[in-house]
């Protein structure tokens, strides 16, 4: 058996057991399949392990920058409490749609709002509300911008909320410093700013399965 067939099989065992499908997360999958978007959601394990994040953090507002289909939005979303807040940044008009018309159907839709256009505008009109710190932000857009996102991040948190950056692996190619790679670059430049600011304290790990070889960092936000 080669070793990502073995990585999937593995996946299939932890997300039956562990964080078996509901008609809510099959169906924007498979909405979002329809639909003609890109197959790059998290993994459902995965999401199960954003939803605990968030549990375990109390959180009652989420941050979200890059909806995709909605599907980790759903996993976020279901660890708030009835008067909590998830908003979530999207570029695409026709992906927002997929996604708010998934997270109605999950029963969502009172608490959350896709907000659509570049994140980075989107981030800075957020800012301009002054709105109450967020207690998890969790990073799954363009990586080109990931610098800029976890310092958005670390304006619109608090000390103890927690910050996820997905996609960090890159399948090993972040560990190359001369990479030309727009992605594997702006990767590393998020993970240098977690690792020298002052008021960070952050880790990454690396991950198989059913996505292959990549990864996440998660970052706590100091006093």
């Amino acid at each position: 058996m080669s070793e990502p067939q073995l990585w999937h099989d593995v996946d299939d065992y932890f997300t039956g057991l562990l964080a078996p499908p509901d008609a809510a997360l099959t169906e924007a999958l498979r909405d979002s399949d329809a639909a003609g978007l890109p197959q790059i959601n998290v993994a459902p394990n995965q999401g199960k392990l954003l939803h605990l994040l968030a549990v375990i953090q109390g959180a009652t507002r989420i941050l979200e920058i890059g909806t995709l289909g909605g599907y980790s939005t759903i996993w976020l979303a279901r660890a708030l409490p009835e008067d909590g807040r998830l908003i979530t940044l999207e570029y695409s008009e026709q992906h927002a749609e997929v996604a708010r018309h998934n997270l109605a159907r999950a029963g969502l839709d009172k608490i959350t709002e896709v907000r659509v256009g570049p994140a980075l505008i989107g981030l800075q009109a957020l800012a301009e509300e002054d709105p109450a710190p967020f207690d998890v932000v969790f990073i799954d857009a363009d990586k080109v911008n990931n610098p800029r996102y976890v310092e958005w991040a670390l304006k619109l948190t608090r000390p103890g909320s927690l910050i996820i950056l997905d996609n960090v692996v890159r399948e090993g190619a972040v560990t190359d410093a001369t990479s030309d790679d727009p992605s594997v670059r702006g990767t590393r430049e998020a993970l240098d700013l977690f690792a020298a600011h002052p008021k960070v304290s952050a880790t990454a790990i690396q991950t198989v399965g059913v996505k292959g070889y990549d990864g996440f960092a998660l970052a706590r936000v100091l006093p």
